[in-house]
């Protein structure tokens, strides 16, 4: 039974107890841990400053969205829809019909504006022709009525030269009948003494009658004289009226070419009038102006307005994430520096890098700019704008959409 207990420990045993050195393999595993411990440790380090190091390569945010510039689609012409080609969320090429108004009404302007074109470029071809006519006219007129006035002038000189004969004539003509009437008297005395024969004095009285009748021929001649005299001074007023006439000629032909020229404007206006006849028929048929998604709002059979909107095209080829940076993030942030784009509708990353940053922050762009006018003043961290754009052909599968959330990481290093 004494076998059984324990020894007892005394002093003297656990002085020698504790002279005895410890097992190897209990030192050595000892090694292990602090060495493992070390290990440990500086792999700890080493990736805290490489992770250190790695965050600090890039400027994160949550607070950036994808943006496209919608284009909206208008009538530039009032109309009747009668066709519409697209529907709701319909992927449409450029240039592809969108929607069509009733052509008839501008089909005939077209067709009036022909034809008040062709009716003007006739006036106007009339009018040129009429120009060189009325400059040889005015030319021709000019030498003829001067012509005409020389030859009126040398008639009156050759009417008043055979007035002043006739005139010498008749007085010629009245002194022989003087005389003779005065021989006829004579004579009568005569006879009726009976110192002359009778013949005598029938003589002078057929001589008497004679000269009577030669001052009447004279008289008429004269007054036929001073007749052709009076026709001759009227011929010379009508050849010096036709000169005058004449002589307006070049405003005449000035008149003429001012009308031509207004021919040829007028043409110019017709013409200005059809292409725009052309154009309304064009706008009859509306073209999408880019390749995008279609969200409509017209139906067939409604009036539409100059101005009025159909529709609205969103390029998905043409979308760009903007993304609102705290200030402290874009102390090395520049333009052209790469950038990875996480949608969270997809959770796929896209390649990009920075194009712009905006030259104020984004609470300065809205319609009413917040102002501390209280006096009361909390420094606020704000947030400026910066532009995205997409690697060519990374969205060429249109998963991102204006308006979805994403998250931006730009390399600044």
């Amino acid at each position: 039974m004494a076998d059984d207990h324990p020894p007892v420990l005394t002093d003297s045993t656990r002085s020698e107890s504790a002279a005895i050195p410890p097992p190897a393999h209990y030192a050595r595993s000892h090694a292990r841990r602090n060495i493992a411990i070390a290990v440990v440790a500086a792999v700890l380090l080493v990736g805290c400053f490489f992770l250190w190091r790695y965050l600090g390569t890039y400027e994160s945010t949550d607070d950036a969205q994808v943006d496209a510039h919608l284009y909206p689609v208008s009538s530039r012409i009032t109309g009747y829809v009668i066709k519409v080609n697209v529907d709701d969320n319909q992927y449409v090429q450029k240039g592809a019909v969108l929607v069509e108004i009733d052509p008839k009404d501008y089909q005939v302007a077209v067709e009036q504006a022909k034809s008040s074109l062709a009716s003007a470029e006739a006036t106007a071809q009339s009018m040129n022709i009429d120009v060189p006519i009325a400059t040889v006219n005015a030319s021709s007129q000019i030498k003829s009525t001067a012509s005409g006035v020389e030859d009126a002038g040398a008639g009156i000189v050759s009417a008043e030269k055979q007035a002043a004969a006739a005139h010498a004539q008749l007085e010629a003509a009245e002194a022989i009948n003087v005389k003779a009437q005065d021989d006829v008297g004579r004579y009568k005395v005569l006879v009726d003494k009976q110192e002359v024969a009778a013949q005598a004095y029938d003589q002078a009285v057929a001589t008497a009658k004679a000269s009577a009748a030669s001052v009447a021929g004279a008289r008429a001649n004269e007054a036929a004289a001073e007749q052709a005299v009076q026709q001759a001074r009227s011929r010379l007023g009508q050849s010096q009226a036709a000169q005058q006439s004449a002589e307006t000629g070049p405003q005449q032909v000035s008149l003429t070419r001012a009308r031509a020229r207004a021919a040829v404007a007028d043409v110019q206006q017709k013409r200005a009038a059809l292409e725009q006849a052309q154009l309304n028929l064009q706008y009859t048929q509306i073209v999408a102006p880019v390749s995008g998604v279609v969200n409509r709002s017209v139906v067939v059979g409604i009036n539409v307005q100059p101005g009025q909107q159909l529709l609205t095209v969103v390029p998905l080829d043409e979308v760009w994430i903007t993304a609102n940076f705290k200030e402290t993030q874009l102390r090395n942030m520049k333009v052209g520096q790469k950038s990875k784009i996480y949608a969270d509708a997809s959770g796929k990353t896209f390649q990009g890098h920075v194009e712009s940053i905006a030259g104020a922050t984004g609470p300065l762009f809205s319609l009413l700019p917040p102002e501390n006018a209280t006096g009361n003043y909390v420094k606020i961290v704000q947030r400026i704008p910066v532009k995205i754009v997409l690697e060519p052909g990374e969205n060429s599968d249109h998963q991102l959409r204006p308006g979805m959330n994403v998250v931006p990481d730009v390399y600044i290093q």
